[in-house]
Parts: structure tokens; C-alpha cells; sequence
């Protein structure tokens, strides 16, 4: 039953991966259209609304004295500092880029947990993530320049930002997954979201007119598959395994980026990045070869 149980997990964060691969692809078509801020405004009121309507599903809330300190850095990390970083990187370089820093994701949980949540994490963990790193990096070099990265350093910068938020949210989620359900941590993100980028969003920039079919579609997209399901897959994972094994699986958001781009934008991978995407997948399975389950301690109280 446990295997079967971790065997969902692992395929609810593969489908989490896709689509937040794909995102970077949506997030890029939405920002040809609407002011960043907006889009990420939208995408955060849109996901509130799904959450909304299905509330009667929200699940098992059990507060502990002490929580609140626990829930407010978690809103901290993400949506508000992580999304903003985001936005901010997606306006200097590419999507690939961006996806590929997703890579130093779970280096960065891995070495959060060993302190944290008390996790071991062995050499053949750490040697999946190092291969699987390599892997991602090789993936968006052996691809050719992006026109629309008008300052990658800073924009890749920008999300390395968003990816140290992002190991703060891993680690604060994982914590607090064991009193609050995946539902209900996911809709804190939504609404805490929508809330967060409003009063931004309008002093940022106005609101165009007018937006295509297109523009919807995308901002659409984000905020249903992306900011509810995707989150809420995410979620469910990291609340069945060990932090450092989910995070693990942003490896695999580079390569389904690429893929996506290759899908919807016309892009074709070359035989370099073929290689590197193999590599990716390699890391990955090699990153979740245990010999002995890891069990979490959970020591941050």
C-alpha cells in the first residue's frame, strides 16, 4: 500500500512538472499582451475562484499554537516574493533559461532538509541531482541564443531568487502538510496571491482596453492548470514523500519547457539537447534509487 501510495505521488509530481513547464511558455505569450503584474494578478483571482467553488473539498485543517509563523512565511516565500521574482525574470530572459535555473531547485531543498527536517540524503540522491543539474544546464547551452532575452544574467538571476523562495516554501510545506490538507494549503497561495498583486498590479501599470483571445486563453490557463492543479499535485506529492526526493522532480521542468516549446511554438530540439535531455531523465531516476525508505523527522518546531 505504501509503494502504491508513493507510486501516485511520483505520477502527480511528474503531471505538476508538466505543467509548470508549460507555463513558461504561457507566461511569455500572456506578457506580449498584459502588463506583468496583471497576468500574475489574474492567474492568482482566477485559481481563488476555482478554489472558491470547490471549498466543500477543502479537507483537514488542524491549527497548532504557533502555526501562524509557519503560514506567513510560506505566503512569503510563495506566491508573493517568488511570483514577483518570477515576473521580473521572465521580462529579461528567456523561458528555457528560467527553466533551466528551476534546475538548482533541489540542491537547494536537498541541503534545506539535511538542517531543517532532519533528512538524510545519501551519495546516490546527491549524485542524481548533480547528474540531473548537468543535465538541465546542458539542455538550454546546447540551444541557440533566445532574441527575446534581453539581459539573461539579470533575468537568470532573478530566478535564482525565485528558486531560494521557492526551497522556503518546499520546506514550510512539508511541515505543515501533516496538519493541513494539499487543498487548503494551495488555495492560502491563490488567495494570499490575489490579495498580494492587486494593489501591485495597479500602480504597476493600467490595465489595457482590450486583449485577445489569446491573452485570455493564457492567463486562463495559468490560473486553472497551473496555479490550482499543478500547486495542488505539488502539494499532494510533498506531503507523501520526503522533501529533497519531490523536489527532485524540477529537474524534469527544463525539458518539459522545451518540449512545450517545441509543441506550441515550433522550436526543434538538436541532437546536443536530445543528449541532455536524457541525461535529465537519468539524474531523476538516479536521484529516487533508495535502498532504504527516508523518513522526515520534522524538526522545525
Amino acid at each position: 500500500m505504501h509503494k502504491q501510495g508513493s507510486g501516485f505521488a511520483i505520477m502527480c509530481l511528474v503531471v505538476a512538472m508538466a505543467l509548470w513547464g508549460s507555463s513558461f511558455i504561457a507566461l511569455k505569450l500572456a506578457f506580449t499582451e498584459l502588463p506583468p503584474l496583471w497576468v500574475i494578478f489574474g492567474r492568482m483571482a482566477i485559481g481563488s475562484l476555482v478554489f472558491l467553488l470547490a471549498w466543500r473539498w477543502r479537507g483537514q485543517m488542524h491549527y497548532r499554537a504557533g502555526d501562524w509563523k509557519y503560514l506567513l512565511g510560506l505566503a512569503a516565500c510563495e506566491p508573493c516574493l517568488y511570483f514577483l521574482f518570477e515576473a521580473l525574470a521572465l521580462q529579461h530572459t528567456s523561458a528555457a533559461q528560467a527553466g533551466m535555473v528551476t534546475a538548482l531547485l533541489p540542491l537547494l531543498v536537498a541541503v534545506g532538509a539535511m538542517f531543517f527536517l532532519g533528512e538524510r540524503v545519501n551519495r546516490t540522491t546527491l549524485a542524481g541531482f548533480l547528474l540531473a543539474l548537468f543535465g538541465a544546464v546542458w539542455l538550454s547551452l546546447a540551444g541557440s541564443a533566445d532574441e527575446h532575452a534581453s539581459n539573461p544574467l539579470l533575468g537568470n538571476f532573478y530566478e535564482l531568487l525565485a528558486m531560494l523562495c521557492a526551497m522556503g516554501y518546499t520546506l514550510l510545506l512539508k511541515h505543515l502538510s501533516t496538519r493541513y490538507s494539499a487543498f487548503l494549503l494551495t488555495a492560502m497561495v491563490a488567495f494570499v496571491g490575489t490579495l498580494f498583486f492587486l494593489p501591485l498590479a495597479w500602480f504597476s501599470a493600467p490595465l489595457p482596453s482590450t486583449v485577445s483571445p489569446k491573452g485570455l486563453a493564457a492567463v486562463a490557463y495559468l490560473g486553472v492548470l497551473v496555479t490550482v492543479v499543478a500547486y495542488g499535485l505539488y502539494n499532494f506529492g510533498v506531503s507523501r514523500l520526503p522533501a529533497s526526493q519531490a523536489s527532485a522532480f524540477t529537474n524534469l521542468i527544463p525539458l518539459f519547457t522545451l518540449l512545450f516549446a517545441i509543441l506550441i511554438l515550433g522550436e526543434r530540439l538538436n541532437a546536443m539537447q536530445i543528449m541532455a535531455a536524457a541525461v535529465v531523465f537519468a539524474g531523476v531516476l538516479l536521484s529516487q534509487w533508495r535502498g532504504t525508505p527516508v523518513v522526515p523527522a520534522g524538526v522545525l518546531d
